[in-house]
């Protein structure tokens, strides 16, 4: 089959991939004139590991392969840890952090993407799009894989459906020596009313975020001219290495918290959709890049098919880590995390790894 792919994000790029694999003649429409390289890091849970191993994308040379994920509280005292290693074990693929543009350029790798040419408009009967400059593809399929303001979509559904969550993200990397820079562990510490992630992304990086609750023209929004001495004062008093991670913020990426409710049926005809297109969540859960993958794995097996079967499936799985990150839950780990042990907490991020993976769920 011919089929058209509108946008070379993650989830467009792997479903691109997939897709040649399986032997469809693709083509990858993207609005940036070149690979979108921008924002931090992803984490990689074992589910999509596998499929990167699927996909041909080895990961032994993408990031940092991660053993833990720890919650503190601001004072520095260890709250619960959850091997990640128990996953590795049980799904037999690691737990990986990787910057964002090592993967899109690993994915990306060999494609046939059209840069300077998003869609502008799509007709979903019948897999055509309207490109930017006016010239009209068309194939037997059309994934829309724009992200939150995709086009397709919008042919779709209508007006975007994401709403605001009342959270946002402040991050970056440092590539100053930090107790974590090198270590295996994913840390969050958790204040009252925010909070500061910490994981070593390979490098030397160590990417960090801070997650508060602000609103467009409040302070911590993405116009504050005082952004960086409101963090400073936030988050100073708090536990190594969060001062000298204050210290050495540069290229600082503001990333407002969206949330959406996850439709049973994403398309129509031949037309479908992957990735924040289908379904936006705030990052608080580490699954958007996650669920993506996951949309294209699946998406590789059904495009000859019923591709309301397709989004069917998935959304069942996505609504799941859609519905916990839309909570905003995990920024207020402080009062809960400590009450459960190490073992139950392990036990129980293990089990949620499958639950919110469809390849898991199919492959164990």
């Amino acid at each position: 089959m011919r089929v058209i792919v509108a946008g070379a994000g993650v989830a467009g790029l792997a479903a691109a991939r997939g897709l040649l694999n399986a032997g469809h003649d693709v083509e990858v429409y993207e609005q940036a004139p070149e690979l979108r390289t921008a924002g931090g890091s992803v984490t990689l849970w074992p589910g999509s590991t596998a499929i990167l191993d699927e996909l041909g994308v080895g990961y032994a040379g993408l990031g940092w392969r991660l053993e833990t994920m720890e919650s503190w509280a601001d004072d520095g005292r260890r709250l619960v840890t959850v091997d990640l290693t128990a996953a590795e074990r049980r799904y037999g693929h690691p737990c990986v952090h990787v910057a964002r543009h090592e993967l899109v350029e690993a994915l990306s790798a060999g494609l046939p993407v059209v840069y300077g040419a998003g869609v502008e408009h799509a007709e979903p009967e019948r897999a055509l799009a309207r490109l930017a400059g006016g010239r009209t593809v068309r194939g037997d399929v059309l994934v829309g894989a724009d992200g939150r303001r995709s086009a397709v979509r919008r042919a779709l559904w209508g007006e975007d459906p994401a709403v605001l969550s009342g959270w946002v993200t402040w991050q970056g990397f440092t590539t100053a020596p930090t107790s974590l820079t090198r270590s295996r562990r994913a840390v969050m510490i958790a204040g009252r009313r925010e909070l500061c992630g910490l994981i070593p992304a390979g490098a030397g990086r160590l990417l960090w975020w801070f997650d508060v609750q602000a609103s467009p023209g409040g302070p911590f929004w993405q116009d504050d001219p005082d952004i960086v001495p409101r963090l400073r004062e936030r988050f100073g008093g708090w536990a190594d290495p969060v001062p000298t991670v204050l210290e050495t913020m540069e290229d600082i990426g503001f990333f407002p918290h969206h949330r959406q409710a996850i439709p049973r049926v994403w398309g129509r005809g031949p037309t479908t959709l992957a990735g924040d297109a289908a379904h936006t969540m705030p990052p608080t859960m580490a699954q958007g890049a996650n669920q993506a993958l996951e949309d294209a794995w699946l998406l590789t097996r059904s495009a000859g098919g019923d591709l309301r079967a397709y989004e069917r499936a998935r959304a069942r799985i996505a609504r799941r880590p859609a519905m916990i990150a839309g909570t905003e839950v995990t920024n207020r780990q402080r009062s809960f995390a400590g009450l459960v042990p190490d073992w139950m907490a392990t036990r129980m991020h293990t089990a949620s790894l499958r639950r919110f993976s469809t390849y898991l769920l199919t492959a164990s």
